[in-house]
């Protein structure tokens, strides 16, 4: 392992790989790691070239550049994502969604919301539940969440749905029994979100930066806590791809710390975090 800490200086990566990575990043997803991020991403670096055993940093960056699988693409860039999240996090947006869109949609047939960015599935499980709440069993039958997530490791926990137990100690017990499966053995301390609300939520892949697909008109997308991820141009270009996206009327949520002042974009503010694409497809 001689060779591992060739392109650290003082534990940072060495300015040139730093913003090799840095300009990949961006290229690749619009994800801009600003100076004073090189030791967060060395650290992350450092972990990948444990975890899947390269002699050195460099080993591992030069299996990202030449790899034509995308493997190593992914894996760099879920390196870099930073998945935190919690069940019902932001309550207020849940509160919006009970009391200002799902009156709308029990008023029609199939609908999906979709969850741009849903990191582990703590937050399309969350619209899941909201939507069963309402609507009662209607929502299993006529409700689909689009989860997508640029990190493979995260949106694979979303797929088996399984959370530590003390992720769920605000849930009161009725919600205990009707979502989740307690773990038994050697997943005591786990729970597992029930089938019928796991077959509500589909989980895929998306780079928000690729063109996003045929998929939607959606009522509603939540982008919670990424744009911080982006710079200006990115920021603009993924809220407008997103916009794209909505129906008439459509909803977006951004994150609570987070807001779209200075930021181009077609759509009127509602209220904190949440914007609206015009009735007739314009602000």
């Amino acid at each position: 392992m001689a060779g591992v800490r060739a392109g650290w200086t003082g534990g940072r990566l060495s300015a040139g790989l730093f913003a090799a990575v840095r300009e990949y990043a961006y290229r690749k997803a619009g994800i801009d790691l600003v100076e004073g991020k090189q030791e967060m991403v060395a650290a992350r670096l450092w972990r990948r070239v444990r975890v899947l055993g390269f002699e050195s940093v460099e080993a591992y960056w030069e299996a990202v550049r030449r790899d034509r699988t995308g493997g190593m693409e992914a894996d760099l860039l879920d390196a870099l994502a930073t998945n935190h999240t919690g069940f019902f996090r932001e309550p207020a947006h849940f509160e919006f969604l009970r009391r200002r869109i799902v009156p709308d949609l029990r008023e029609r047939g199939a609908f999906t919301i979709w969850s741009a960015a849903c990191s582990s599935g703590e937050e399309p499980y969350s619209i899941a539940v909201t939507l069963v709440e309402e609507m009662g069993e209607a929502a299993l039958t006529r409700a689909r969440v689009r989860a997508s997530d640029l990190s493979v490791r995260a949106l694979g926990v979303g797929r088996a749905g399984i959370y530590p137990a003390e992720r769920f100690e605000k849930w009161s017990a009725a919600w205990r029994r009707r979502y989740l499966l307690r773990g038994k053995n050697g997943q005591a301390g786990r729970c597992r979100m029930r089938q019928e609300i796991r077959r509500m939520v589909d989980f895929e892949r998306v780079n928000l930066m690729d063109p996003l697909g045929p998929e939607g008109p959606y009522p509603l997308i939540l982008l919670r806590n990424v744009m911080i991820y982006f710079d200006r141009a990115g920021q603009e270009r993924v809220v407008a791809a997103l916009t794209g996206k909505l129906e008439p009327g459509g909803y977006l949520f951004i994150g609570h710390s987070e807001s779209l002042n200075g930021v181009r974009h077609e759509l009127e503010t509602v209220e904190a975090a949440v914007y609206r694409k015009a009735a007739g497809g314009r602000a």
